[in-house]
């Protein structure tokens, strides 16, 4: 068997050991992932933008999830969810807003719901019939971000967008006014009313008003606000006077304003300016009294038609107005009563155009003691307070300053505080007065008693002219021709004077048609002076019967 040969050693294996890596291929896929992911929630974040929450007082007309929130009808946010608060007052809506309105959500921005309605003659939130209330939202021009809000009850009627103005107007009534109510100026529309609220002492109103850009300027701080409201229909001691600013103001009503003629080039008001609120635009415009006299009418006869602002007039011109009207007793309390009537008397308009020249100097000022000179010289000639009737439709009365002839001289008393001008009876109430005063006497006459003597004095003349026309016959044919001529027409107007006096004598007699016309005459009069005063006093309780004459009931 053949000899084995040795193989050589062969080096042991040994295993080197490999080195490791810190970082396993296999952690890249998760890694790429978590990335991915991160990347999707950020981008997620970003499109959403930034979640508010606005409280409403009901959620009538909102939807979690379909209601959504518009600037200038593009949608800009989505209600997510709806809850009531836990004051159980109001809901609380969770919104989801654009990420472009990031920037917006700021002080002053406000948010309301938006559906139809109906206020100051505009209509809006027709398109909601169809497609569903949504939010309507105004951007405010604050710095602040805000994150919660309260809904506004009624939209705003202007944005912080709408170039203009704000100012406000006190008023002690509201009236026809209303949230949108326009405003005109030379009857064209310029702004309208964007709120209002009561006063904190409950005295007044506030109405914030918006005026359009680039009538603002017109807004001087001597402009005045009236009323403009529907058809301004008045009967007063002044007249009929019938007034309106548009067709739209005469349905909705509304403001006016202007600046009187004086003011006009003045600057313009700045923002937020408070003006007060007229009646009319008389009133509005009326110059202001500066200095005006205080006098105290006192009246025996009825007031009823005097009313406070009633005209004091001077031959027929303005120079004053009344005050107050009211009742005061007298020293015996229990019987004198009468009228007490407050009026303002302008001295501008008269007194001073009267003042004595003498009494004045170059750029010289009337003073308080010449126009009281003038006041006293008046009186003394006799001018006199007295009531007269402006309106026979309404009754309205006015004072009239006029001169009444044999008056009883008097003077005004400048001591007291205020002075009471002296008065006098005037209009239906003096026609009346003198009325009964004739009635009176001719009552007072003893007609009778006058028929009486008158016959006794007849009867004796009769007697005379017998005995003369017997001495005529006697000595007829004793006497010359030229004397029995004379003779002749003494007995012929003796004959005539005799049939006058019986035919008076008939007249005058009780039973006789004079005296029978006389008193039916008499009757006639009293009649006619007693309906006089009943007419009077229903006109005054009635006068709406002149127009649509006595009421059946009343008949």
């Amino acid at each position: 068997m053949p000899e084995q040969q040795e193989l050589p050693d062969l080096p042991e294996a040994t295993s080197v050991p490999r080195p490791r890596s810190r970082f396993s291929a296999v952690w890249i896929i998760p890694i790429i992932a978590a990335l991915m992911g991160g990347w999707i929630a950020v981008q997620k974040l970003l499109a959403e933008g930034p979640a508010i929450e606005i409280s409403f007082t009901s959620a009538d007309g909102l939807e979690a999830g379909k209601t959504t929130v518009k600037y200038n009808g593009v949608d800009v946010g989505r209600i997510q969810s709806l809850k009531v608060a836990t004051d159980r007052q109001r809901i609380i809506a969770s919104v989801q807003m654009a990420p472009e309105t990031r920037d917006w959500l700021v002080e002053g921005t406000s948010f309301w719901v938006v559906r139809p309605r109906i206020a100051g003659g505009s209509v809006s939130g027709l398109g909601t019939l169809l497609s569903g209330s949504y939010v309507g939202m105004s951007i405010g021009g604050g710095s602040g971000r805000v994150h919660s809000y309260k809904a506004l009850e009624v939209p705003p009627v202007v944005t912080g967008s709408t170039p203009g103005r704000f100012f406000q107007i006190k008023t002690a009534t509201l009236g026809s006014l209303d949230y949108g109510t326009p405003i005109y100026f030379r009857r064209f529309q310029v702004g309208q009313i964007a709120s209002y609220q009561l006063d904190e002492d409950g005295r007044g109103l506030t109405l914030k008003i918006f005026i359009h850009a680039p009538y603002d300027r017109f807004v001087k701080l001597e402009s005045r606000f009236w009323q403009a409201s529907g058809l301004d229909f008045s009967l007063s001691a002044n007249g009929l006077k019938v007034q309106t600013e548009s067709l739209a103001s005469l349905l909705i009503g509304g403001l006016a304003f202007d600046t009187p003629a004086e003011n006009a080039d003045a600057d313009p008001a700045p923002g937020d300016t408070s003006f007060d609120l007229f009646a009319d635009e008389a009133s509005a415009m009326k110059a202001p009294e500066r200095g005006a006299t205080q006098y105290v009418l006192y009246f025996d006869e009825s007031v009823r038609g005097l009313s406070v602002g009633a005209p004091v007039t001077l031959l027929g011109l303005p120079i004053g107005e009344v005050g107050s009207v009211r009742l005061e007793a007298g020293k015996r309390k229990s019987v004198d009563v009468r009228a007490r009537v407050r009026v303002s008397i302008y001295p501008q308009r008269f007194l001073d155009v009267l003042a004595d020249p003498q009494d004045l100097s170059e750029g010289k000022p009337v003073t308080q003691a010449i126009r009281r000179r003038v006041v006293d010289r008046l009186v003394a000639r006799g001018l006199r307070a007295q009531l007269q009737t402006g309106n026979l439709l309404t009754g309205q009365l006015y004072i009239a300053l006029a001169y009444v002839p044999n008056e009883t001289p008097t003077r005004i008393d400048w001591t007291a505080d205020p002075p009471v001008f002296p008065v006098a009876k005037g209009g239906l109430t003096d026609i009346e007065a003198k009325l009964t005063s004739i009635l009176g006497k001719l009552d007072r006459l003893p007609i009778d008693a006058i028929g009486e003597d008158l016959k006794q004095s007849l009867a004796t003349l009769a007697g005379i002219l017998k005995e003369v026309d017997k001495l005529v016959k006697r000595w007829e044919g004793e006497l010359t021709p030229e004397l029995t001529a004379v003779l002749g027409e003494a007995r012929r107007s003796f004959a005539a004077a005799e049939r006058t006096l019986d035919s008076a004598n008939r007249s005058v007699a009780p039973d006789s048609a004079l005296m029978e016309e006389m008193r039916g005459t008499l009757a006639e009069v009293k009649r006619a002076a007693q309906s006089l005063r009943v007419l009077t006093d229903y006109l005054e309780r009635h006068p709406e019967a002149l127009i649509r004459g006595k009421s059946e009931e009343l008949q």
